[in-house]
């Protein structure tokens, strides 16, 4: 009987190649539990608030601002019913078709601050963290003097400013759009400059330096992919706290013409004198509508915060560094900047003693 024979060299497992699927997908893979579930949640809020908002004008059974149908006057606040499932309202308005309409004038206002948001504060980020000396002093005073002003006054005084005078449907848009722009530029701007300071030294940097770039190059080439992994927990909350600003907005009166566009917070407004008398639908669907989308963008943001965001993910293995808690892999400059920034725009109760 011989002995088995003892492999003396190491066995080399096969590489499998590594499969890349869609970022999302990716995200989603991080997650387990709670969290997954959270974040599927809140994905689906934010997918059926997108999909009403498109496809408003082929849901809502009658026009925002529609009174009457096939000769008939709607009835004056009237209650939910087989032909007004959310009621009509003090003006005689549909009150369901309103509330979809709503979500398309929101998304609207969403898409175009977050977009005027990300063009304005990240290159100023970029610029800001890259030069530094007196420019970055300069930049970094009058965001702080912005971020620091409260901001649904401040999106008032805009408002006014750019509005002056007009409520049309365009006008009303772009004046809530860019009142939101002027309070979302500044967090744009610190958590870009956070980031890029903390990566403007790395090797690929200078390398890239030495061979003779031009700093736009190396600025939108080399940087800028490596300061956007924070951006998508930032434009999630901040899709949030639009939907509030511009709710606030409407509800003072600054909003938009309630017959060129829906307007939840203006409906809001509206249905005050309502309550007192019994009336619950004209304020109540509205109302739900914004805690509903809120709630789904809050649920997403904070979601990805807790998988993107270096500190949070101390949940799951840590290690101490320097009084803060960091997982272990993750002790870089860049990773601890990045994450400082995550935790000051999405306001956690994560401090780092610097």
């Amino acid at each position: 009987m011989t002995a088995p024979e003892i492999l003396t060299e190491p066995v080399v497992p096969a590489l499998v190649p590594r499969r890349r699927g869609m970022p999302g997908l990716r995200l989603i893979g991080m997650t387990s539990g709670l969290q997954r579930a959270t974040l599927l949640f809140g994905l689906a809020l934010v997918g059926i608030f997108v999909f009403i908002a498109v496809f408003a004008p082929v849901l809502a059974p009658y026009g925002l601002a529609q009174k009457s149908a096939d000769g008939v006057e709607f009835v004056k606040l009237q209650g939910p019913s087989a032909d007004h499932l959310f009621g009509v309202s003090v003006r005689q308005e549909d009150v369901f078709s309103r509330v979809l309409y709503g979500a398309r004038t929101a998304l609207m206002v969403i898409g175009v601050s977050l977009v005027l948001s990300l063009f304005v504060g990240v290159p100023l980020g970029l610029v800001s963290g890259y030069v530094g000396r007196w420019l970055d002093r300069v930049l970094v005073l009058v965001m702080d003097a912005m971020y620091g002003f409260p901001s649904l006054l401040l999106a008032i005084v805009v408002s006014i400013a750019v509005a002056g005078g007009e409520s049309s449907a365009f006008g009303g848009v772009m004046s809530a759009a860019v009142a939101i722009t002027v309070i979302f530029v500044p967090q744009y701007f610190r958590v870009t400059r956070n980031a890029t300071i903390a990566v403007k030294h790395e090797p690929y940097v200078d390398a890239a330096r030495v061979t003779g770039a031009s700093t736009p190059r190396i600025l939108f080439r080399h940087i800028l992919a490596n300061v956007t992994q924070s951006l998508p927990v930032i434009i999630t909350l901040n899709g949030a706290e639009a939907i509030l600003t511009l709710a606030g907005l409407g509800f003072l009166g600054f909003g938009i013409e309630p017959t060129q566009a829906a307007e939840w917070g203006y409906d809001l407004n509206k249905a005050l004198g309502d309550v007192a008398n019994g009336i619950w639908w004209t304020g109540v669907y509205p109302g739900l509508a914004i805690v509903i989308v809120v709630l789904g963008m809050t649920l997403v943001g904070e979601s990805l915060n807790e998988v993107l965001n270096p500190l949070l993910r101390t949940r799951r293995g840590v290690t101490a560094v320097v009084g803060a808690t960091v997982p272990a892999g993750a002790t870089t400059a860049a990773d601890l900047e990045v994450a400082a920034a995550l935790d000051e725009a999405a306001e956690t109760e994560v401090h780092v003693d610097e």
